[in-house]
């Protein structure tokens, strides 16, 4: 069986290439397809699999700027050959699941969610605030076309399979579609619980404005506890102007410092809507508890008086009250990690495994060159 793997691009280890270790490891054999790829910032285990880029990859300056590329990425990912394939596996946040696949090919995307940017979140991507409306104008324009391709592109795919309840709904209400539900994988046997303890609270995300990460440095300024965030993204000039002198910027670190923070922590903040969000689950399987916004994905995994609190409104006072009452709760490491366990690596991939035999065995393919392959983005 030849089975080939796209992802959207590689350039760092976060939730999406977490799942793609997984495909990896259930198909050794197959090639992974990716628009840009940087292998000093992936795991051994991704790397070890054969890689081919799209056109995205020789662009000057990609590897800093690809964010503006977005326009041209319809068209990048249109142009992989997929043709010897018998298997497509798509793991999406952007527009992996355009690829093309043959017509006789079955094509599951594990879909972590419709692009943000494009959809729910265009409004907090693109503020009137920091965009003249000229420039405002052009990305919205761009927007519309992307959401047309998307939607189109998203007719092409066999399967969809969604990290989360919050996801599948994205699907079904952009794409018409519905997804089968496999939540992402946590690492229980590396992320254990120990002894450590500190007194600071820890956000491990990237630096993105869908994040709402301005939230949680404006409550611990006037916390005046402190906060360590691990991870990069374009927001961080800005949220490091908005810091005062107990936040902390640690951009992206190993897995195994990473792991010793989790330990350590009071707690993981976790402010913004999700599509599902593994490291509330990373937090837990360390024995430390989250404090979240009380929606999207920390709805399935973050449970109230076991691995951590969930606070009502996105606002500063809100998690503030929140923080404050987690002071004074008590959580049980093993609880956690046991919560933690639930969402084991091979569950995902036992699940995962069914869902494309399932789709082997009763011909569900690719609608692959009898869909239509652009919409108006196309390019």
């Amino acid at each position: 069986m030849r089975v080939a793997l796209v992802h959207d691009w590689l350039n760092g280890m976060r939730g999406g290439e977490k799942c793609l270790e997984q495909f990896c490891l259930l198909y050794p054999n197959a090639t992974i397809h990716t628009l840009l790829y940087q292998p000093e910032r992936i795991s051994e285990t991704i790397n070890r699999l054969p890689v081919k880029t799209s056109f995205i990859q020789s662009l000057p300056y990609a590897k800093s700027k690809y964010r503006w590329l977005l326009p041209l990425f319809p068209t990048a990912i249109e142009q992989f050959d997929l043709s010897q394939y018998d298997v497509v596996i798509s793991s999406s946040h952007c527009c992996a699941l355009g690829a093309i696949a043959p017509a006789t090919a079955v094509h599951v995307c594990y879909c972590h969610t419709p692009m943000r940017y494009a959809w729910e979140h265009f409004h907090v991507y693109f503020p009137p605030e920091r965009y003249g409306w000229i420039k405002r104008g052009l990305i919205a324009f761009c927007m519309s076309r992307l959401r047309t391709w998307d939607q189109s592109a998203a007719q092409r795919v066999g399967v969809f399979v969604a990290n989360s309840a919050n996801v599948a709904r994205r699907i079904a209400k952009h794409y018409r579609r519905d997804a089968r539900i496999i939540h992402p994988p946590v690492d229980t046997a590396f992320y254990t619980p120990s002894s450590l303890s500190s007194d600071f609270y820890l956000i491990v995300s990237a630096l993105s404005p869908y994040k709402r990460l301005d939230l949680a440095v404006r409550a611990f300024n006037e916390l005046k506890r402190p906060l360590v965030i691990i991870g990069d993204g374009p927001e961080r000039k800005r949220l490091q102007a908005l810091a005062g002198p107990t936040v902390r910027f640690l951009g992206w670190q190993p897995d195994e410092v990473l792991r010793e923070h989790y330990r350590s922590a009071r707690a993981l903040i976790f402010p913004g809507e999700e599509d599902f969000g593994i490291t509330p689950l990373e937090a837990a399987a360390c024995g430390t508890p989250t404090i979240a916004l009380a929606a999207g994905g920390a709805l399935e995994t973050v449970r109230e008086g076991l691995n951590g609190l969930l606070f009502p409104e996105q606002t500063v006072e809100s998690l503030k009250m929140a923080v404050k009452a987690c002071e004074t709760e008590r959580f049980d490491p093993q609880a956690q990690w046991e919560h933690a366990a639930a969402f084991s690596p091979e569950r995902f991939r036992e699940k995962f495994q069914a869902v494309v035999s399932e789709s082997l065995h009763s011909g569900i393919p690719s609608q692959g060159a009898d869909a239509p392959r652009r919409g108006s983005a196309g390019g």
